[in-house]
């Protein structure tokens, strides 16, 4: 189990900074003096979960240096896409920048859906956990349960969750020998590997290493569980219920209406991988995580144990702060943990980054490619007071 700072050390704090902000009245501080909102909970999960409401000057703080942040290190280097940032529930700052579609000059707003890439993993992922709560499968049941046909043996659906499964990359294998005029389904991923048995690259259980295989396969598990394209069950039982009305899953009957993402001002066109999902090509709003974000804390998808298990570390065979959970990258720093998710496709850069105990959350979205989007994690040190600069996994 994770285990926060002890709450005294945090109440300390709080009263050092009222008292210091308190007796510092009448001078003008370079930058706004940042009030740290401490949480009643000890409990890094606790199943009562209720966000404490931010004052209107902690809202007004936080407000202006995430806008310093965002201006000297996003906006300055040229980005395109859409952010929002908030602290205990509550937005304290979002902003809609440049195109979606370059052609058209159709501006970005908060309606705009972007194609999460890798985050779409959190999706695919807390839905087979919410399986696993309900009974409906088992975290020790065997790939072969799923796909009989598939040629590798003591693959579980945990080590699926968790990227120690060793399987091919999918990414590799069809880029490689797949006919690039035609799109590959999940299915037809599947079939290659039945046909070809690609090699392994390391033994299942023996070592985490990130592979989207992992989770177009998990998708396919979710329809043999829902007997329903993956597509319309992500729709009509995880978005629509949590109000995520502007997120859905593309798929190959989207292809009419696909919407490139960019490298400068060069649009990428399809290709053959871009119709797989699970792993990717959930398309979504930075509002629609919020209400993502907003279900994980106060439980309304899945219970508090089962989040608290998707968020402990899966791969403790090297030592350090990074590690992987079961759908999720986990830092575990100085005090914080940091729970977040990359997404990077084509010209797409994303990130969505949970800073746990602050009950802080930054989303970025942007379709041109800025790698300055996956840096500004960083902001997470302005609701935590650390300096702790890591670099995290893309």
């Amino acid at each position: 189990m994770l285990i926060p700072r002890p709450l005294i050390v945090q109440n300390l704090l709080f009263v050092f900074i009222i008292l210091f902000v308190a007796t510092g009245c009448g001078q003008a501080p370079a930058k706004p003096a940042l009030t740290v909102h401490v949480s009643d909970s000890t409990e890094l999960y606790p199943p009562d979960f209720t966000f404490s409401e931010l004052s209107p000057p902690e809202a007004d703080n936080y407000r202006t240096i995430v806008e310093e942040y965002y201006k000297k290190h996003l906006l300055a280097t040229g980005f395109n896409g859409a952010i929002l940032v908030a602290k205990n529930g509550e937005i304290v700052f979002e902003d809609y920048k440049g195109y979606i579609n370059f052609k058209t000059k159709e501006p970005v707003t908060p309606e705009t859906p972007f194609h999460l890439a890798s985050i779409s993993k959190t999706f695919t992922g807390m839905t087979i956990l919410k399986f696993w709560e309900q009974g409906r499968l088992s975290l020790d049941d065997n790939l072969l349960k799923y796909f009989p046909k598939l040629p590798y043996q003591g693959v579980t659906i945990k080590m699926l969750l968790s990227h120690r499964s060793g399987l091919p990359s999918y990414l590799n294998f069809m880029d490689s020998f797949w006919n690039k005029k035609q799109r590959a389904t999940n299915q037809d991923v599947v079939d290659y590997m039945v046909l070809h048995k690609p090699r392994v690259e390391y033994l299942p259980g023996r070592s985490y290493h990130y592979n989207n295989t992992n989770f177009m396969l998990l998708a396919l598990v979710i329809e043999q569980i829902t007997h329903q394209p993956y597509p319309q069950y992500m729709k009509d039982s995880v978005f629509i219920p949590l109000g995520l009305t502007h997120t859905y899953v593309f798929s190959s009957k989207d292809t009419p209406n696909y919407v490139p993402t960019y490298i400068g001002n060069r649009p990428y066109p399809m290709d053959h991988l871009d119709c797989t999902y699970g792993d990717k090509n959930v398309y979504s709003t930075v509002r629609d995580l919020f209400l993502w974000d907003k279900a994980l804390y106060q439980h309304t998808f899945v219970k508090a144990s089962t989040l608290e298990l998707a968020f402990s570390p899966q791969s403790n065979e090297h030592k350090g702060m990074r590690n992987y959970g079961l759908a999720w990258h986990l830092y575990l720093g100085k005090g914080d943990t940091v729970v977040y998710h990359n997404g990077k496709w084509h010209g797409e850069n994303n990130t969505f980054t949970r800073v746990v105990q602050q009950m802080a959350t930054i989303i970025i979205l942007g379709n041109k490619q800025n790698s300055n989007i996956f840096a500004a994690k960083n902001m997470r040190t302005i609701f935590n007071n650390s300096r702790d600069t890591a670099k995290f996994e893309e």
